[in-house]
């Protein structure tokens, strides 16, 4: 699979339960609001208004359900052996106490088409530190309820639930934890609902299938805390490879309702070739990294959702190391509209959001050495959704159209609106190292071959790619950059010419909130 590494440095070479408050639909859905109004927040409160699944998670039948196979704890392998033993579309009930299978790495539960696995009050399938698997096979369909699994060993990029990636799963009100690399996979049509997904090692969800692009996922309402516990950014420096959730190639997906918090690294991470998500109504909060990257990808709408205190270990260790690189609460890298990729929407639009006093805000990055066939394509590979040869990206064709523009996964048509930007300097305790909104790129110089070589895509990200600030709000003492990070902006100065960046939106200097909650 392709592993992406994080952009450092510029070179010189309930469900739903983060609800809308009025007046914050989508701009598509009502009236558009005059220039300059002021943008009602979320309506999102303290941290008892977002759902609390790992505290409070919905207990499973107390009894086996009508025509439901009992399955024993104090028999090993029990569940795998009564799996094989059924027909599809078969109900398992799961008794109350520590359900183990056998005592082997590669012993797993596989499911056949449409099973149902429901646990009782107190079920839970324990790997004991020895099976790497919980449920895994090809078989679609499968429901799995009110079951906590842990203490799965699942290797470096693989999960523990849906290991296999199967299409049409429904995993609802689980409690998937303690288990090293992912808790749980996606296949298509998977609805993901109503979970803890909680101190995994690497992820709490990986969406990836090998080969394949997953279609119609959901994840709504779901607890996503504490994941990456085995800290796999250090053990493999700029691997890309961890945080709360990380979606790989997925064509339309909806993520709402979910409480994303106090995971080491990235919140919620969509990395290469994603298209069509709709990332709404969520509390990110206290992740050590960005609340949300998305990244080599396409055609989103992000809106009213909060961001509280994210960022600060990362950004803060950056900063320590003389990085001048504006690291973001939201972080949107070589992604945006294309009207060419089919989705809902032809854009990024990011707005209705609320971040508060997170290290900085939002960076529109394009990294100008990396393209399909350029040996700084850190997605192993890949090429964009609009060449899937990736040598057809070669000299001299790449240098001329359509290949020029079509090789490269651009930051563009990126529109920020109606947001409410929050910052005090001393919650963080950045002093000038962050509260910064930024557009930038880096100067190209590798490889010696590239036609994008120089301030070519720099000033393109800035000046011609149609990404544009309007009609916010901000705050506290925010700083702009443009172009490099070295252009580092008053509002005044982001709102003039050449750069004419949030027409509409007001700065507040004092404003800065300091609560930090």
């Amino acid at each position: 699979m392709g592993i992406e590494r994080r952009h450092r440095a510029w070179s010189a070479a309930p469900l739903a339960l983060a609800l809308l408050a009025a007046g914050c639909e989508s701009a598509s859905d009502g009236p558009a609001r005059p220039s300059g109004a002021p943008v009602p927040a979320p309506s999102v409160g303290a941290a008892g208004a977002v759902a609390r699944v790992c505290a409070e998670p919905v207990a499973g039948p107390a009894e086996a359900p009508a025509g439901a196979v009992p399955v024993d704890p104090a028999v090993v392998d029990d569940l795998a052996a009564r799996t094989r033993s059924s027909p599809p579309h078969t109900t398992f009930w799961l008794r109350p106490g520590r359900h183990r299978l056998a005592p082997h790495r590669y012993a797993q539960v596989l499911p056949k088409r449409g099973n149902r696995y429901l646990g009782a009050p107190g079920a839970v399938l324990d790997g004991r530190g020895t099976n790497q698997y919980a449920f895994g096979g090809g078989a679609p369909d499968v429901t799995i309820r009110h079951l906590t699994v842990q203490g799965f060993v699942a290797p470096h990029n693989e999960g523990v639930v849906n290991h296999d990636s199967a299409d049409g799963w429904v995993i609802e009100h689980a409690t998937i934890q303690h288990n090293s690399g992912a808790g749980l996979m996606a296949g298509a049509r998977q609805r993901v609902r109503a979970n803890c997904l909680r101190g995994n090692g690497q992820y709490g969800l990986n969406a990836y299938k090998a080969g394949d692009t997953i279609r119609g996922l959901l994840v709504e309402g779901n607890e996503i805390v504490a994941n990456n516990t085995d800290d796999w950014e250090r053990r493999r420096p700029g691997c890309g490879c961890t945080g709360g959730a990380k979606f790989w190639a997925v064509g339309g997906a909806d993520v709402r309702g979910n409480w994303v918090h106090d995971n080491r690294g990235t919140g919620l991470w969509a990395d290469t070739n994603n298209n069509d998500f709709r990332i709404e109504n969520n509390v990110i909060e206290a992740n050590d990294g960005a609340a949300l990257i998305y990244e080599t990808s396409y055609n989103a709408v992000i809106r009213a959702n909060t961001f509280r205190r994210n960022n600060w270990v990362e950004g803060r260790r950056e900063a320590e190391r003389g990085d001048d690189f504006p690291y973001a609460t939201l972080y949107v890298s070589e992604s945006g509209g294309e009207p060419r990729v089919r989705a809902r929407t032809d854009r990024i639009e990011i707005h209705r959001n609320v971040l508060e006093n997170n290290w900085s805000g939002i960076t529109l990055w394009e990294n100008a050495d990396r393209f399909c066939n350029s040996p700084a394509n850190t997605s192993s590979g890949d090429c964009t959704l609009l060449v899937p040869r990736p040598e057809r990206c070669a000299r001299p064709a790449i240098a001329t159209a359509p290949l020029y523009a079509d090789c490269r996964w651009k930051t563009q048509r990126v529109d920020v609106h109606h947001n409410r930007f929050v910052a005090d300097a001393s919650v963080a305790g950045c002093a000038d190292a962050c509260q910064r909104m930024a557009v930038l790129a880096n100067y190209g110089s590798y490889p010696d071959w590239s036609p994008y070589r120089g301030t070519r895509v720099a000033t393109a990200v800035t000046h011609r790619q149609r990404n544009h600030w309007r009609d916010n709000v901000y705050l506290g003492p925010w700083k702009f950059v443009a172009h490099d990070p070295s252009r580092v902006l008053d509002f005044g100065q982001w709102r003039g010419a050449p750069y004419r960046q949030d027409a509409g939106s007001t700065l507040d200097h004092e404003g800065g909130d300091r609560d930090g909650r």
